[in-house]
Formats: C-alpha cells, structure tokens, sequence
C-alpha cells in the first residue's frame, strides 16, 4: 500500500484520522474506557486493569498520546496520564456533524 499523501487533505481530517487509528484497537479502547470511569490521573494501575504485559500496555499508551487522545505528566518515576478532553471534544464534534446531516438526509437515501 502506498503511503498517505496527507498534504492533500485538511488539518482537521488528518487529526481525526489519527484519532481514529489510535482508537482502532481494542486495548485502546479499554484503557480510554478505565481512564473515563476513574476520572483522574492514573500513574501505574491500568497495567493491573488489563489482561496485557506491561510493555504493550505501555506501546498503546503511547500511541494514545500520540494520538493527542490522553495527556501524560512526569511525577517521580511514574507517569501519570489522564484523558484529553480537547481531543474529545474534536472528535464529538465530528459525530455530531454526521449525525446531523444522517438525520436531514434519511428520505434521500438511496
């Protein structure tokens, strides 16, 4: 496959598209979901939240924050990370704009 051409494409399409490769897995996913119900910074207990080694664990985290989906702070040793809600906010927007025009469009579907 060749490789995306991502100048060809606006900011805000290349930043949903990372966000939702980021969110393409379903690792990912979990740790979003425990990182939402704890509602805090968490600092090294999502590797005990998931059935993972720690490495792996630590590749998606990584991958999340590349993705601008999670932030993470250094403290001490550890580093603590928590949701981005800006980033959620992005890709909230994104939905409901489709949301919005599935609904105008039902009748004209073809």
């Amino acid at each position: 496959m060749g490789a995306t051409k991502t100048e060809h494409f606006t900011e805000e399409q290349n930043e949903l598209a990372i966000i939702a490769k980021a969110l393409g897995h379903p690792a990912r996913i979990a740790i979003i979901d425990y990182l939402l119900s704890v509602n805090t910074c968490i600092c090294g207990d999502i590797v005990n939240e998931l059935p993972l080694a720690q490495p792996t664990v630590s590749q998606h985290l990584k991958e999340l924050k590349n993705a601008g989906l999670i932030k993470g702070n250094i403290e001490g040793n550890a580093i603590c990370y928590c949701i981005n809600h800006e980033a959620f906010d992005t890709l909230r927007q994104y939905f409901d704009n489709i949301s919005k025009h599935v609904k105008n469009g039902k009748n004209n579907c073809c």
